[in-house]
């Protein structure tokens, strides 16, 4: 099988998706063989000459990054297979390939406000689908939490990813109150969002909290301080899109469908690694909760390192964070939960145990009580959602 592969190969979202279609070739019959484009050359030549230099090639498929007035419907014409990597628009003749992006936006949001943040910015692209779609997603889960005011800044072009207007986003931080808690809608532009931080003087994590999306572990590592980022299950997209191409290149009649990445989880760096709040007792009790959360808690325990009645300090929590601190704990326990479910494989019983939950039905009924439908539900509904 011979692939052509148009996309940005500076980013390791690139190598991710060929990671999993590494992984797809080891298992079929026939090798893939992958020819990599940049996407600058496909402009020179136009996509007239995309479809020949793949026809002279003998490709079978080609997955690039098509611009929205490109003919897609050319790729059949010729009798190539043509997959689309989420770039500007989703296209409806060809399959995308895309991700669950409001649901990767409402992870950032409850990320936030599991934190105590009360202030809310997005950094994204204007007419690009997946930004919009996150931050679509983003916004309908801080409006759900009662949060209306969301400091929106979609001044960067998608077509100039070299260029930073570090002027522009230096004014957009001067207005934003403080702390504030903003999404980038991608890593890139959480890496650009650190420096401009940075040269205006604002510090992260205490006075702006940032989380990108991809997981771009170079890129976050790089960045400084290193970017929290949500990952996304980026292997797994490019085994099923590598399956599916294989399977209409075989059946002419297979029009295929788009492949959905899944978010996983965030990986949380030193961006975010901090509690929107300047009650020292509510911070203890916050941090202390964060890092055992794995681990069964009761609120007792949590006075135990907070040296206050638990009247007063359960008053000064709820005043905080807009919950109690039983509450708190089950929300983000559940939420832990529902994260185990969908990155592994294990028995729930399993799942339950590594949280220290030895009553399986205990916890699936608090979490029924939380999410709505049991965690076997749960895990059946996102991988529905999803494609696997």
């Amino acid at each position: 099988m011979r692939l052509l592969f148009i996309t940005d190969f500076t980013e390791q979202f690139a190598y991710r998706l060929l990671r999993g279609i590494l992984d797809y070739s080891k298992e079929s019959e026939e090798p893939w063989v992958v020819c990599k484009m940049p996407p600058s050359f496909k402009r020179e030549i136009g996509l007239d000459g995309v479809v020949k230099w793949a026809e002279q090639w003998q490709a079978d498929v080609v997955i690039g990054q098509f611009d929205p007035d490109d003919d897609v419907s050319l790729f059949r014409r010729h009798g190539i297979v043509a997959l689309a990597q989420g770039y500007i628009r989703k296209f409806d003749y060809i399959p995308n390939i895309t991700s669950d992006y409001d649901y990767t936006g409402a992870i950032a949001a409850k990320h936030f406000l599991s934190r105590g943040f009360q202030n809310f910015g997005f950094l994204g692209y204007k007419g690009v689908c997946w930004s919009e779609g996150r931050y679509a997603g983003y916004c309908n889960a801080l409006r759900s939490a009662g949060i209306s005011k969301i400091y929106l800044n979609d001044n960067q072009k998608i077509d100039s990813l070299w260029y930073s207007d570090y002027a522009g986003l230096g004014e957009w931080l001067k207005t934003l109150p403080k702390p504030i808690a903003i999404m980038a809608c991608d890593d890139n532009q959480g890496n650009v969002l650190l420096q401009a931080c940075r040269a205006f003087g604002y510090k992260i994590p205490s006075e702006v909290s940032i989380i990108g999306v991809d997981n771009d572990e170079i890129l976050c590592n790089l960045s400084a301080p290193t970017l929290s980022s949500i990952n996304v299950d980026i292997e797994r997209g490019g085994y099923e899109a590598a399956a599916m191409a294989a399977k209409m290149v075989k059946d002419p009649y297979y029009m295929g469908e788009d492949i959905i990445l899944r978010p996983i989880n965030i990986v949380s760096r030193m961006s975010s690694n901090v509690f929107a709040t300047k009650d020292a007792a509510v911070l203890a009790a916050l941090q202390y909760i964060s890092a055992n959360i794995d681990r069964k808690l009761m609120v007792t325990d949590v006075l135990k390192v907070v040296p206050m009645s638990r009247r007063l300090l359960e008053q000064r929590f709820l005043k905080e964070t807009g919950s109690s601190i039983y509450q708190y704990i089950t929300s983000l326990r559940m939420d832990r939960f529902a994260q185990l479910l969908l990155e592994s494989n294990d028995s729930i019983a399993n799942i339950a145990a590594r949280l220290d939950e030895p009553d399986t039905k205990s916890i699936s009924r608090r979490f029924t009580a939380v999410k709505g439908c049991t965690p076997s539900q749960f895990r059946k509904l996102e991988m529905r959602k999803t494609g696997v």
